[in-house]
């Protein structure tokens, strides 16, 4: 039977209006998300900060298994979303700046690796993700 360790144990708690505190259980880090992006990002915000995080580690990591020498990589993420609900992204642009001794075809093919095959942030954005949410009351407990 495979292990059913969790990766990742998150929890949010509700602070008021539309901000939350989060926090990751296993690493003890926590950081607010909120809806009105005032108190800290909010979900989208972070989402598009993941995906290009997600990308700008997986170039660096690449290219310098390759030999490369990475001096800097910068990423401008912008991100435009459908006028009516889920709101969701529907074009996303990501631009990276990288100072390397690496050709430009080596950091094409990077960022085609981590576009494709190992950017776990973006790849989880697919739909054939297995999904559940429940609840119960607090009075339940």
């Amino acid at each position: 039977m495979p292990d059913m360790t969790p990766d990742v144990a998150l929890s949010l708690t509700w602070t008021g209006g539309q901000a939350f505190a989060a926090r990751d259980e296993k690493r003890g880090t926590e950081w607010v998300v909120d809806g009105k992006n005032e108190a800290g990002a909010g979900p989208v915000v972070l989402l598009g900060s993941a995906v290009a995080g997600c990308m700008g580690i997986d170039i660096v990591h690449i290219l310098t298994r390759g030999r490369f020498e990475v001096r800097s990589l910068t990423a401008a993420f912008t991100g435009y979303r459908a006028g009516t609900d889920p709101k969701r992204y529907t074009r996303i642009d990501l631009h990276f700046t990288v100072d390397t001794s690496a050709p430009d075809e080596q950091i094409e093919r990077a960022i085609a690796l981590s576009r494709d095959k190992y950017c776990s942030v973006w790849q989880s954005l697919r739909e054939d993700i297995a999904f559940t949410a429940t609840f119960q009351k607090s009075d339940q407990v």
